[in-house]
This record gives structure tokens, C-alpha cells and sequence, in this order.
């Protein structure tokens, strides 16, 4: 009889510790590798950052596009000749002027 509750205390005394430990487990398990945890935090703030890298590249060439677009609007001759250039000539072609006879 006095085995038993022995063996009862113990057990007893070993329930809340055990669901304490199996509840912070739990939760430090999903705070690290669960789908909103640490690891989807940092592979987010990677694509996050490879996002932003693109979009301002393509800011960038869009902004050189409108200054080529307003430079075209302007009459500017310089971008009008190589505009002319790249319509009379195909790809990977180069104009040789001829010398003058």
C-alpha cells in the first residue's frame, strides 16, 4: 500500500511537468520549422529581397526608357539617327561608309 502511493506522488508530480514539457515542444517546434516560423521568416526576407532587387532594375530601365522617349519627342538628332540606324539595319549589321571617289 505504501509502494502504491509512492508510486502515485511520483507519477503525480511528474503530470504537470510532462505537459509543460510536451506543450513547449509543441511550440518551439512550430516557432522554428512551422509554416509561420523562424525559417519561413528568413526564406521570406530572401524572396523579399530578390523581389525588390528586380523591381528596382526594372524601375531603372524604365526610367531610361521614358529620358529615350522624351529625347525622341524633343527631336533630339542624335537619337533620331540612331533610331534611323536600327530600323535600315538588321541585327548584327554595321554600315561601312564608302570613301568618296
Amino acid at each position: 500500500m505504501a509502494m502504491r502511493r509512492s508510486v502515485a506522488r511520483v507519477v503525480g508530480a511528474l503530470i504537470v511537468p510532462s505537459i509543460s514539457a510536451a506543450a513547449i515542444a509543441y511550440f518551439g517546434y512550430h516557432a522554428l520549422w512551422g509554416e509561420r516560423g523562424w525559417t519561413a521568416l528568413m526564406s521570406t526576407r530572401g524572396r523579399l529581397a530578390a523581389e525588390r532587387q528586380q523591381l528596382d532594375e526594372l524601375r531603372d530601365g524604365r526610367a531610361h526608357l521614358e529620358r529615350r522617349i522624351d529625347l525622341v519627342r524633343r527631336g533630339d538628332p542624335d537619337i533620331l539617327q540612331e533610331l534611323r540606324r536600327q530600323q535600315l539595319l538588321g541585327a548584327g549589321e554595321v554600315a561601312v561608309p564608302r570613301s568618296a571617289k
